[in-house]
């Protein structure tokens, strides 16, 4: 028996047991249920609210007053110790002026922002003076080109 001879005869045989479990079973009316379950009532999808991270953070990084106190202590010695005979009497910052202080995040940048009103910047005075007598050779030579 060829491919083709089998498919003629159980072709009809399958599309009708499936007629018969669809309409005689009941699971037409179940699939037909279920789209109109979908379709007819949808469910709005609700987003959790946000956590808050920050807080959540520090409540877990809190520390209690015995522990703060201990850290505060501990903080106290350190500092004594620097600003003692740490490194043999040597002032580390002798001589530095501080850093200035940062502008705030809404300020409108400027290009001299980070710079020291008091700097004096590059001296460009004499830029042009060593090629200043070949600056009018090469400008003529620009409008001749043109």
């Amino acid at each position: 028996m060829k491919k083709s001879e089998l498919k003629k005869i159980l072709k009809p045989l399958v599309q009708e047991c499936i007629k018969e479990s669809l309409l005689e079973d009941g699971l037409i009316s179940g699939i037909i249920a279920e789209v109109v379950k979908g379709v007819s009532a949808p469910q709005p999808i609700v987003e959790a609210p946000p956590k808050d991270i920050v807080a959540e953070r520090m409540k877990a990084n809190a520390f209690g007053k015995n522990q703060s106190n201990k850290l505060q202590e501990h903080r106290s010695k350190l500092m004594a110790a620097i600003g003692g005979n740490a490194y043999n009497g040597v002032d580390l910052f002798e001589g530095t002026t501080p850093a200035p202080a940062q502008a705030a995040p809404t300020a409108q940048a400027s290009p001299l922002s980070g710079q020291d009103p008091s700097d004096a910047g590059v001296d460009i005075g004499s830029l042009f003076g060593s090629v200043g007598r070949n600056w009018n050779a090469h400008m003529n030579e620009i409008k001749e080109r043109k």
